[in-house]
């Protein structure tokens, strides 16, 4: 019963996505269905279109994408977060072109690099139409309030899990998971969910409690760790200096900012790229990282023409191009505004 309500729903009100097939067909492309959902791992839909259109007209394919420089697609990423992801995407198209086609089956798909156990139910359901229990953050939100669950996430992820295996049916699961994303996308909202237009409405423990917006029920959260750090401003001739990031860890790859360790406390100019006459300003940049918080100082200095430096002096006036994560982006507006106030 909820299956077919909610498919009926769908297939009058599926939205139009530049990755998703119309409802009902079987023409979804594995590459299409894959970076989409990479790229939607805990990043908004609204965010990802512009990527997708760029990372699909630049490189239309496994193949296309597996030949990219590392370099190109770690500036093309950047502002999408997360940024392991990015490095993910090219050695899951190298395996994929080494193997031949994407692997159609969950155990298949969780086998390449990146692929989890939610993005390898959703590419097998979405892509390839087999019958595969896709379960996100809209899906946990639907079920959670369709049968009322009381204990609070995470606890109740395999109740979750076990009440969405039970109403997904054996055909159609890729619109079914589609479905239920777009149900708590649009209608099943967090906080006002739109009962009235629901179609599963009458089919719901929560609606009838008069309190749906209570669940799913969330664990306290402990808070998340503080963190310090400097970044650098080293400007010479209109070019400031940018480096690469490790390879491995946070933000790995990606051109920034030079910066010293990211502390408990305050580091001071600790790890600036030279000797220099350093500047620190008044102003801080904060940023949210997963796992802690961020707030950085900020230090300017103008380096000699002899000064050799490791890195990239780059055009201060094109400094957009660079391809800067969000926290570096930051804190180059941040030094730009402090340069036109001088």
């Amino acid at each position: 019963m909820i299956s077919r309500l909610l498919l009926d729903w769908y297939d009058a009100n599926a939205r139009r996505l530049p990755w998703r097939a119309a409802p009902g067909s079987n023409a979804a492309d594995p590459y299409r269905v894959w970076l989409s959902e990479i790229m939607l791992q805990q990043t908004q839909v609204a965010t990802v279109i512009p990527y997708f259109e760029k990372f699909t007209t630049r490189w239309p394919t496994f193949e296309a994408f597996a030949a990219a420089a590392d370099a190109d697609v770690m500036t093309a990423w950047a502002g999408l977060g997360y940024y392991a992801r990015a490095r993910n995407l090219l050695a899951c198209a190298r395996e994929v072109t080494r193997l031949g086609r994407m692997p159609d089956t969950e155990e298949g798909l969780r086998a390449l690099p990146g692929v989890g156990a939610y993005t390898a139910a959703a590419i097998a359901a979405i892509a390839f139409g087999r019958r595969a229990v896709v379960v996100d953050a809209n899906v946990e939100r639907v079920v959670s309030r369709l049968f009322a669950i009381e204990t609070p996430l995470p606890a109740s992820r395999p109740q979750i899990r076990a009440h969405t295996d039970a109403i997904t049916p054996d055909t159609r699961a890729g619109d079914f998971a589609q479905a239920m994303m777009d149900l708590g996308s649009g209608i099943c909202t967090a906080r006002a969910p739109r009962c009235l237009l629901c179609p599963l409405r009458d089919q719901c423990d929560g609606f009838r409690t008069g309190t749906p917006e209570l669940f799913p029920y969330k664990a306290k959260k402990a808070p998340k760790p503080q963190r310090y750090g400097t970044m650098f401003w080293a400007e010479r001739d209109g070019h400031v200096l940018l480096v690469r990031r490790p390879a491995k860890g946070l933000l790995g790859g990606m051109r920034a900012l030079p910066t010293g360790p990211w502390e408990a406390v305050a580091p001071g100019l600790e790890g600036a790229p030279v000797a220099a006459d350093w500047r620190l300003h008044d102003h801080t940049v904060a940023h949210g990282f997963t796992h802690f918080d961020l707030q950085v100082a900020l230090a300017a200095a103008t380096i000699g023409p002899h000064e050799v430096l490791e890195g990239e002096w780059w055009p201060v006036a094109d400094l957009a191009s660079a391809g800067l994560p969000t926290v570096f982006a930051k804190a180059a507006n941040r030094f730009g505004s402090m340069r036109c106030a001088s």
